[in-house]
């Protein structure tokens, strides 16, 4: 059954029903509302402090008059979210989408290429300013949101009114913004460079963890990107950050510690954050 919250009236033109899906049977619901829709407002609320892959908590979708809040550890069956989210007549709108675009893509095998990101639209416009989505919502709403929320415990059940409300804001203005900022785009020739940067921001967000992860290494030599894999590959298995073994700034350290004929064990050690990472570490590469 779905759980209506309540309706909230925003500095907007219209006032937008909040509903929680929280039960696998509001799947249709969920799609009567959204499959003719051509543009929705998205955004993940996640816990990626202890795990290799993000933990996706909540999803927010918007449409001019809605906000749907789904319950993504409640709902088990959200394979219909892949064809309504991956539906190129459709236009979804983000505010810094490569954080959300990875953790649908990992959580759910959901990957979107028809995007518009406002910051990056605000970029555009702002002559280079990065700004964050409450300073967006404030130019153009004049509206002050409430940031108490950020770092909630979103794996903690039931949702708090004040969580549901945050996670709900974060959505509510996505489409009303992306409405405002391509007439100006528009006036300014520079409305197909933030659909582009936005496309290109969501390629990066649909690969695999390790692809972006590598990629930010300065020249790594061969070495350092079998240590590198090897830490990628350890940490999936055991579902934890790869930080929690080794951090980035000791890659170079454990190459050039490999590259000698004997491993020195107490060097090792000293790097790794358990012994018992070491001294797999040092099985591995022992030959």
């Amino acid at each position: 059954m779905i759980n209506w919250l309540r309706k909230k009236t925003f500095l907007l033109k219209n006032k937008k029903t909040i509903y929680l899906i929280d039960s696998d049977e509001d799947k249709d619901f969920v799609i009567f509302h959204l499959e003719k829709e051509k543009i929705l407002g998205l955004d993940t609320e996640f816990d990626w402090r202890t795990t290799y892959y993000p933990v996706l908590s909540l999803l927010q979708i918007s449409s001019t008059d809605k906000i749907f809040l789904i319950d993504c550890i409640k709902c088990k069956k959200l394979d219909y979210l892949k064809e309504l989210l991956e539906d190129k007549n459709k236009l979804v709108i983000f505010h810094s989408s490569r954080s959300d675009t990875t953790v649908l893509h990992t959580n759910l095998n959901i990957k979107i290429e028809n995007i518009y990101d406002i910051q990056i639209a605000e970029k555009n416009i702002s002559n280079g300013d990065i700004l964050n989505y409450a300073a967006i919502v404030k130019k153009y709403f004049y509206t002050n949101l409430k940031k108490t929320e950020t770092n909630s415990n979103w794996l903690k059940r039931p949702f708090s009114i004040e969580q549901l409300s945050y996670a709900a804001d974060d959505v509510n203005y996505l489409i009303e913004i992306y409405t405002e900022q391509i007439k100006v785009l528009k006036k300014i020739l520079k409305l197909n460079k933030a659909f582009k940067e936005s496309k290109k921001e969501s390629i990066l967000g649909n690969q695999d963890l390790h692809l972006s992860r590598i990629n930010k290494l300065k020249k790594p030599s061969k070495m350092e990107k079998t240590i590198f894999m090897w830490r990628e590959d350890y940490a999936k298995e055991l579902n934890i950050p790869t930080s929690y073994i080794f951090k980035n700034k000791d890659l170079k350290k454990l190459s050039l510690l490999c590259e000698v004929k004997e491993l020195d064990h107490r060097k090792i050690l000293n790097i790794f954050e358990k012994s018992l990472f070491a001294e797999d570490f040092i099985n591995f590469f022992k030959n």
